[in-house]
């Protein structure tokens, strides 16, 4: 790979750019264009930002995506997690100018685009891998009901305000009795019919005789279609004089130009809020790219992915939108439609700018409920609650960090609980090293394999233990490691050999080093010889700079075997010379 292309994957795909990957791109686009509009302008809205926003951070990330990105299908965007922790760290600011609000809108996601693409000029994808799995679930399940609570009041007409359950729950109830009845019937209206879109519409379409590829577009155009009839029923009943909150007017023309918020008060305000947005956008945007590239037998570089999403915020952020990453269902939309290059994403891009260009005047009498119950059913998909079911019964350690996850989100928001979720990640890490499985192990009959004596029928020979460490050595588990070998050495006066089976030690730190210096001392002083055993190869360069091995009572076997058939050996020796003596 030429190292222009490798910065600008663009060139890669670019040079096989042909007219049936043009038309198969330009279909997926329409498609995705016809499903982004209603998730634009409701994204935005949950971000607490106006809803132009959300279709100005639709088409110039989606641009610099095509040209930095490298998966040929993540279609990128505003997302339903990403608003969320937008709206939390913009609410901490205490602002009330909407022009205020929009500037830090844009300085969140510059900040979070230079955060991204320092992370890839430095290869630090790795990094998102302090999120495990478990805590990503209960993040996002927790994020998902917060923000379905956090739309409610759309759809019953009234205020509510809160950054967590308990506080959204609160407002609600407050506010009960002023529910607006006409937003209530749009709402409820809203959320059945979209709620049937999802599981009934295309089944009836196919059974009409619509072929698979039309049924999939009509279905994808369920939000539009929402959008189009609430909007045309209270015009028509001009509902917004008996209480109807309505989109009102929605800027007509191209994105604003311009710098974001410099202020540097403002950004150490905000840096926490960036980097929380840009390790979980990140972290969602590539987990999604990777599975849709795995079924085509294609693959996304992580490192340079972060390069892409960087500049789509970076993007943003000079474009009058806010943070955006890669969209899960848009992205499986885009998939789905034959999308063959990130051309595809260029292409909505256009769409999106002729909707910004001349479809808003016709978005003023869209009720807000209608936007709201598009989110809710958006995000009610990423709920999945059956993760804790799952969870408790393959491992109570991932059953604490998924639910420790979802408790602190809900209780006290979406930063919190991400921030948690990173310290978690990490103290489930150390916590399950510190204490790493020690297997004691015989030799299966007729065979040079070991095995666990409490699993298998295995021999044993009373003056040599053979313990295998199943886990790398270091600060946090060697004290626990030699506790562990005293501890067996001391209850068993038979024995004379110790052998430390090394097969899945990946390193030994400094401070495992010294353990093993002083354990092999202690060990000495009661008259008993350490081994090793299987220590892989760079585990073994670093021992041979140090007098570790010098100092080693016993000797370092290349097999487990090969230690138990000499340390057999020479007990068998040991044993004849004794017999001899005492003759």
């Amino acid at each position: 790979m030429q190292p222009l292309a490798r910065y600008l994957p663009i060139l890669e795909w670019g040079r096989a750019y042909d007219r049936r990957m043009a038309g198969a791109d330009l279909l997926a686009a329409v498609i995705v264009t016809i499903m982004l509009i209603p998730q634009s302008l409701a994204y935005a809205l949950l971000a607490g930002l106006p809803p132009e926003m959300g279709l100005y951070a639709s088409i110039l990330p989606l641009v610099a995506y095509a040209i930095f990105g490298t998966s040929r299908t993540l279609a990128v965007g505003p997302v339903a997690v990403v608003s969320l922790m937008t709206a939390a760290a913009i609410g901490t600011l205490g602002l009330d100018d909407p022009a205020q609000i929009a500037l830090a809108a844009g300085a969140l996601a510059l900040m979070s685009g230079l955060i991204l693409t320092a992370m890839g000029v430095l290869r630090l994808g790795a990094l998102a891998n302090f999120l495990s799995h478990p805590v990503i679930a209960g993040f996002i399940t927790a994020s998902g009901i917060l923000i379905a609570a956090s739309q409610l009041k759309h759809i019953l007409g009234i205020e509510a305000h809160g950054h967590t359950l308990v506080m959204l729950v609160g407002s609600l109830g407050a506010h009960l009795g002023g529910i607006n009845l006409p937003t209530v019937v749009l709402g409820i209206s809203a959320l059945a019919f979209l709620f049937w879109v999802r599981r009934g519409l295309k089944p009836l379409l196919r059974r009409l005789g619509l072929s698979p590829r039309a049924a999939d577009i009509v279905t994808k155009a369920g939000p539009v279609l929402a959008v189009a009839a609430t909007t045309l029923v209270t015009w028509a009943l001009s509902l917004q004089d008996a209480g109807v909150r309505i989109v009102g007017t929605v800027p007509t023309g191209l994105p604003p130009m311009g710098i974001p918020s410099l202020d540097p008060s403002l950004w150490g305000q905000l840096f926490l809020s960036a980097l929380l947005i840009s390790i979980i956008g990140f972290v969602e945007s590539v987990s999604v790219a990777q599975t849709l590239a795995a079924k085509r037998r294609q693959r996304i570089r992580p490192d340079q992915e972060l390069i892409g999403l960087g500049s789509a915020n970076i993007a943003a952020s000079v474009s009058g939108g806010f943070p955006v990453t890669g969209g899960f269902a848009r992205s499986v939309v885009n998939f789905d439609a034959g999308a063959e290059t990130p051309a595809a994403g260029a292409f909505t891009a256009i769409g999106i700018l002729v909707a910004a260009l001349a479809l808003t005047p016709l978005l003023y009498f869209l009720p807000q409920a209608t936007l709201a119950a598009t989110i809710i059913v958006a995000v009610l998909g990423l709920v999945d609650l059956s993760i804790l079911r799952r969870a408790w019964g393959y491992s109570r350690v991932d059953f604490a960090a998924v639910a420790g996850t979802i408790v602190l989100t809900l209780a006290f928001g979406v930063e919190v609980g991400v921030s948690a979720g990173v310290l978690l990640s990490i103290a489930l890490h150390l916590y399950k090293t510190s204490r790493p499985h020690i297997a004691e192990e015989g030799l299966v009959p007729g065979t040079q394999h070991f095995r666990n004596i409490h699993r298998h029928d295995v021999e044993t020979m009373p003056q040599i233990v053979t313990l295998r460490i199943d886990e790398s050595l270091y600060f946090a588990n060697a004290r626990f490691l030699e506790d562990y070998i005293l501890d067996r050495v001391t209850r068993d006066p038979a024995l004379r050999h110790v052998v430390l089976h090394c097969a899945a030690v990946n390193e030994i730190d400094m401070s495992a080093l010294e353990t093993l210096e002083e354990l092999n001392r202690r060990l000495r002083d009661m008259g008993l010889v350490l081994h090793l055993s299987e220590v892989k190869g760079p585990v073994m360069d670093r021992l041979k700079r140090t007098d570790f091995l010098d100092d080693l009572t016993g000797e370092v076997f290349l097999a487990q075997y090969d230690a138990w058939r000499t340390l057999k050996r020479s007990i068998a020796v040991a044993a004849d010379h004794g017999d001899r003596a005492a003759e």
